[in-house]
């Protein structure tokens, strides 16, 4: 079964990404949860995204479209970036999410895939 996992982490770790002091121990952190990932053969997909204010957020309302710079709420954690895995069940999902960095200073979010709609020609 696939699940999407979503990483979403305080800026206080996002903000590591680029820090001289602390890039190495966050990228560390990341490429040994998508090496362990990888050599358990279960990434389907997956990409970390760009920092929040570099979102665009677009709504319609009665038919008019708006569009805003940055993320849509003002949150604590930002998301930060997604795998589709495709594992056994729910629990090996879990077992994955609560290996992500994320989880140790954020938090992640596990979400079965939904499969694709039966065809209406079916």
């Amino acid at each position: 079964m696939q699940y999407m996992i979503l990483m979403c982490e305080p800026e206080s770790e996002s903000g590591k990404r680029n820090d001289p002091v602390h890039a190495d121990a966050y990228w560390g952190g990341w490429n040994a949860f998508i090496g362990a990932m990888a050599q358990a053969g279960i990434i389907v997909n997956g990409d970390g995204l760009q920092l929040p204010h570099t979102a665009t957020t677009v709504r319609v309302r009665d038919g008019k479209r708006t569009v805003e710079d940055g993320p849509f709420a003002d949150t604590k954690e930002q998301l930060g970036g997604y795998f589709i895995i495709e594992v056994a069940d729910l629990d090996t999902a879990l077992e994955w999410a609560a290996r992500s960095p994320a989880a140790s200073s954020g938090s992640v979010e596990v979400r079965p895939v939904m499969p694709p709609p039966a065809s209406a020609a079916a």
